[in-house]
């Protein structure tokens, strides 16, 4: 395996390839790759969302990070449909993340649900439709981001233009890595395919209500940083039920887990170098081969935003209250919801029997 091929494999499979290398030499060399890449990763990324915050403002780095999702999903995933018809995709997209969190934001909590109702389910059937590549966690997530880190005026514009070249960057890397890929579905059997009686179709509308209503109930009750208790509810939410409730157990276990390793680094460290904690949660993840870990780590940065705000008790408090609560809420949803729909299924039986 060259150099470049190494560079491409997943944490899973550099320490795949790492423990099945018996010759000490070789597993050295595979040691040492992979340690380049997760610091070239994590150098990437800083980079670029260092580069969103000084052309359009600091308040607006989480367009880097949108886009930077974007385009590292892109250049591998697709949509399921021609390529050039996957730009449209792409357009889409971005044009709800350009108007819906915004708009969410404008109106009172009610209004803003039916917002996010259509926005997220927008945003699974044109970002979803091949759920094995799992695109919905990125485009949902970018969404989520923009509408819990909000701006107005002179900042918003500059968060429509950066987008707007996300977009286009989005758009290069996409038709470039996927214009060989054979397809016959079109832009429009995204939409001429959604169908309340397959599986998928309910899991998109399944997976909107969920994260809406999550959202909702925080915002009724006061509470700051609803995306949080959101992200959590998308992220515990997968298209098969049995996967759901171990998906929940690792979310709440380890955001305890990564609040707690955050509380030491903020007693431990000095005032100086808490700006830097969210980039050594960020050098965890790269290491991180699971979800469970990749969990923990991700706290860092969402809590060194949040304890300057609220202090560092609140903060820890509310991440741990909005992760815990919200996968607990999605798995309850879940079986609810299947069991309304098995009860449905049976009497739509009988009656046709009868």
């Amino acid at each position: 395996m060259t150099f470049y091929q190494e560079l491409q494999l997943s944490s899973t499979g550099s320490k795949q390839l790492i423990r099945s290398t018996t010759d000490p030499k070789e597993k050295r060399r595979h040691i040492l790759i992979y340690n380049f890449k997760v610091y070239l990763v994590m150098a990437f990324c800083v980079a670029v969302v260092s580069m969103y915050s000084k052309l359009t403002g600091s308040s607006n780095s989480v367009v880097g990070v949108t886009v930077l999702l974007a385009v590292l999903v892109l250049r591998q995933a697709d949509f399921g449909i021609r390529t050039t018809h996957g730009l449209l995709s792409i357009a889409g997209i971005f044009g709800i993340l350009m108007a819906g969190p915004r708009l969410a934001n404008m109106v009172p909590p009610l209004a803003a649900f039916a917002v996010n109702v259509v926005c997220i389910l927008l945003l699974m059937i044109l970002g979803c439709h091949n759920v094995i590549m799992y695109n919905h966690s990125t485009f949902v997530l970018g969404y989520l981001l923009l509408l819990g880190y909000d701006v107005t005026g002179r900042e918003y514009t500059f968060r429509v233009i950066g987008l707007l070249v996300g977009m286009v960057i989005c758009m290069i890397v996409f038709y470039k890595n996927q214009r060989n890929r054979a397809y016959r579905r079109t832009f429009l059997d995204l939409f001429r395919e959604f169908d309340l009686k397959s599986a998928r179709s309910r899991w998109y509308v399944k997976l909107t209500l969920i994260v809406s209503s999550a959202m909702l109930f925080m915002n009724l009750l006061g509470l700051p940083r609803a995306m949080w208790a959101g992200i959590a509810c998308m992220s515990v939410c997968l298209p098969f039920t049995e996967d759901c409730i171990p998906r929940s157990v690792s979310r709440g276990m380890f955001n305890v887990v990564g609040c707690l390793l955050f509380i030491v680094l903020y007693l431990v460290l000095p005032k100086s170098m808490y700006p830097y904690i969210g980039m050594i949660g960020g050098i965890g993840v790269g290491y991180s081969a699971g979800y469970p870990w990749q969990t923990a780590f991700n706290t860092f940065g969402a809590l060194s935003i949040a304890a300057g705000i609220f202090g560092m008790p609140a903060a820890i408090a509310l991440r741990i209250g909005a992760n815990v609560l919200g996968a607990a809420y999605t798995v309850i949803c879940n079986k609810v919801t299947d069991k309304v729909a098995e009860y449905i299924g049976t009497n739509k039986c009988a009656e046709n029997l009868s």
